[in-house]
């Protein structure tokens, strides 16, 4: 299946190339840091509220077609980490059949997501004065495959029956668990992905560039409601090198 949704990918990336074949062209690949979140949106409930930021790497290989010195089109393929994490007093779903709907109990537990996404954005630019630097703006669509869904659990703890901690139901017990949940999150998403950047001239044809930016899914990632309802997003921190090549 990942063979398949990396082909989808080539294949959008290079329809794309073929379309803004008469254009200038820049390739470039970057590389950073990605600091996703996982939100709730209208529809919160104790399964899928309380998520902090996490940390992942992110990483992508693009190409860039000038159709004027101030627009360019930009499509890429990008490895993004996505999700979320709580550290603290949490609920869980209560699976015994009887009972309050949601338990609680003190661990921590990170949602970890790698999607690949396929972002084709629109890009404007300015050369600052007359120096190599040049800054620019960038946003546009993507569409967004799921790679690895885990969900990794660490702590030990009673279990409550109430998020205040007051109505304890058993002694102490361990969540230290690593489970794959792929087949409970959605194998696609799409939204919108944009940045700001400074880029650097070396040479004729080389630019080294620093760039932030962030993307954000539309897509409700569960498939199933019990298991709440959040969305993806992540801010960006990324630097990268482009050549001209044409």
């Amino acid at each position: 299946m990942n063979n398949h949704r990396i082909l989808v990918a080539g294949i959008v990336f290079f329809a794309a190339c073929n379309i803004t074949a008469n254009a200038q062209i820049d390739l470039g690949i970057k590389a950073g840091l990605s600091i996703p979140n996982l939100s709730s949106g209208s529809t919160s409930n104790p399964l899928n509220s309380g998520y902090s930021s996490r940390l992942g790497p992110d990483g992508a290989v693009f190409a860039d077609f000038h159709f004027s010195d101030m627009f360019s089109l930009q499509p890429q393929i990008e490895y993004s980490s996505q999700g979320g994490k709580k550290n603290g007093m949490q609920a869980f779903p209560n699976t015994m059949g009887v009972g309050p709907t949601y338990l609680y109990a003190n661990y921590n537990s990170e949602t970890k997501l790698n999607y690949l996404l396929i972002p084709i954005m629109a890009k404007f630019g300015h050369d600052l004065g007359m120096s190599n630097f040049r800054a620019y703006v960038m946003a546009g669509p993507y569409i967004g495959f799921l790679l690895a869904a885990k969900q990794v659990n660490k702590g030990s703890s009673p279990i409550y029956a109430d998020a205040a901690g007051q109505q304890q139901l058993s002694p102490a017990v361990s969540f230290d668990t690593t489970q794959n949940v792929k087949s409970s999150i959605q194998s696609m998403n799409y939204g919108i992905e944009g940045a700001i950047g400074v880029s650097y001239a070396l040479g004729e044809n080389g630019h080294v560039f620093f760039e932030v930016g962030g993307n954000y899914g539309f897509v409700n990632i569960q498939k199933s409601s019990a298991d709440g309802q959040n969305k993806t997003g992540a801010a960006s921190i990324l630097v990268g090198y482009s050549y001209q090549i044409k």
